[in-house]
Formats: structure tokens, C-alpha cells, sequence
């Protein structure tokens, strides 16, 4: 009898422990961001080091502080991607990062899918946001935009234990 009850009370806590991380990890640790207008969406220009804000409207974003890389952001556009790509550096992504599923503006595959038939373009907005982290802004034909972070290569190479080298910024962010 002690061992079916002892049984019983492992399983309602193993459910419980798991449902309590799932509920952190998808809920629990993200955040509305306040929007700080003109200041949002902002490109690097090509030869620049300086990124300039560019016309939007509609953002909304979320963030976690558990991880650099768990920004999202939407926002709308009149400017075209072949515009923008006259003025501001492009990037190759491989896919955008995912996003939770409550969070219905950013839908991953289908920035991946314009990614991949050009009907979207992906510029760099900032460089070393966090330490090895940048931030990406793809913009679609239809006037949508969306914001994520994605480790660049000194990030890359932090984060799985290789030799990071003297090319990237010390932990501070500077060379």
C-alpha cells in the first residue's frame, strides 16, 4: 500500500514540476516591451556604424531577461524591402528564430518562406545588442516587419565552448 501511494505522490509531482516549466518557458518569462517610438526599428546603414530609425508603425514586442536572443517584434511599413536594400546592409539568415504560439503577430514560417522566395529581405539592425548577439529586421512586399536576435559568430563560438578569439569584442562589448 505505501508503495502505490509512494507512486502516486512521484507521478502528481512529476506532473506538476513539468507543467510548472512548461508554463515558465512559454509564459512565465516573457514580457511586453514598451514601445519607445522612432526608436524601435532601426537599420544599419550600408557603411555605417550607426543604425538610423525607419518609418513604422503598429509595434509590439516581447522579451525575456533569461536570454538574449528571446526578442520578437511586429510592425507594419510603407518602405519596400528593395528600398530599404539601396540603404541599409542585408543579412543572410538561415530561419528566423520561433516564437510562442500566443504571440500571433510573428509567425516564423512564413518570414522563412519570404525569406527564401524574396519576397521578404533581412537587414541587420544592430550589432552586439547583447554580448555575440544581434539584431535582425526582416521586412516583407506587403509592408510587414519583424524584429528577432540571432547569435552572430563570436556568439556562436562563445556559446559552444570554441576559442572565440581576438576578432570578437571582449565581454563588454568593446575590442
Amino acid at each position: 500500500m505505501v508503495g502505490k501511494l509512494l507512486s502516486i505522490c512521484l507521478v502528481v509531482c512529476g506532473l506538476a514540476a513539468g507543467g510548472v516549466m512548461y508554463y515558465l518557458q512559454v509564459y512565465g518569462f516573457y514580457d511586453d516591451v514598451a514601445p519607445r517610438p522612432g526608436q524601435d526599428v532601426v537599420l544599419m546603414p550600408i557603411g555605417g556604424e550607426t543604425p538610423e530609425p525607419i518609418a513604422y508603425s503598429g509595434f509590439e514586442a516581447i522579451d525575456a531577461e533569461s536570454s538574449p536572443i528571446r526578442y520578437r517584434a511586429c510592425f507594419a511599413t510603407r518602405l519596400k524591402p528593395a528600398e530599404l536594400a539601396q540603404l541599409y546592409q542585408t543579412v543572410e539568415v538561415s530561419e528566423p528564430r520561433n516564437a510562442p504560439d500566443w504571440f500571433d503577430c510573428f509567425d516564423e514560417a512564413a518570414i522563412d518562406a519570404g525569406l527564401r522566395d524574396g519576397s521578404a529581405l533581412a537587414f541587420l539592425s544592430q550589432k552586439n545588442i547583447n554580448y555575440g548577439v544581434d539584431r535582425i529586421v526582416a521586412v516583407t512586399a506587403d509592408g510587414h516587419g519583424y524584429v528577432w536576435h540571432e547569435l552572430n559568430n563570436c556568439g556562436e563560438k562563445a556559446y559552444d565552448g570554441t576559442v572565440v578569439g581576438e576578432e570578437c569584442p571582449d565581454q563588454t562589448g568593446t575590442k
